[in-house]
């Protein structure tokens, strides 16, 4: 699958107050943790997702996977590329991280799925259309934001 062949769902923004390697590790940090425990995984095993558990090497590199996304392209400290399907969507979402200061990173999740037929366009109204998938993007930035430590930045879009 080809990220830019998707369609464009969006992108959320935050800038966090840590340099880029520790936005990294916060970010492989929080999505084990928001991919990997048994709530995860019983979705992923309802939904027929692919891969449907948490494996490989950590700190997530390329040949990782989680509960629902396989890790497609890693290059530690400014992009990670995570893909996966089930049998109402094929999807992406890509972690572009930048420096913005001596110690400031701003950290985007841009998301792309398609979802074909009557199930999918039925599936995407309750993950999209509900609100239900930008509640859960920043709830991760979030959680990011708060694995870098106290002295943290605001700012999510």
């Amino acid at each position: 699958m080809h990220t830019a062949s998707l369609p464009y769902i969006d992108e959320h923004t935050a800038v966090i107050d840590a340099p880029c390697e520790e936005v990294w590790r916060s970010l492989g940090e929080a999505l084990d943790q928001a991919f990997s425990g048994p709530g995860a995984t019983g979705y992923a095993r309802l939904v027929g997702a692919s891969p449907g558990r948490a494996a490989g090497p950590r700190p997530l590199a390329e040949g990782s996977a989680l509960a629902g996304f396989r890790v497609v392209a890693a290059d530690p400290g400014r992009e990670l590329v995570l893909e996966g399907r089930h049998r109402f969507s094929r999807y992406t979402l890509t972690f572009r991280l930048e420096r913005v200061g001596p110690a400031r990173t701003r950290l985007s999740a841009e998301s792309r799925a398609a979802f074909p037929g009557v199930a999918g366009a039925a599936y995407r109204g309750l993950v999209i259309g509900t609100g239900g998938h930008v509640v859960g993007v920043r709830r991760l930035l979030g959680a990011v934001r708060r694995g870098c430590g106290p002295a943290t930045g605001a700012g999510t879009g």
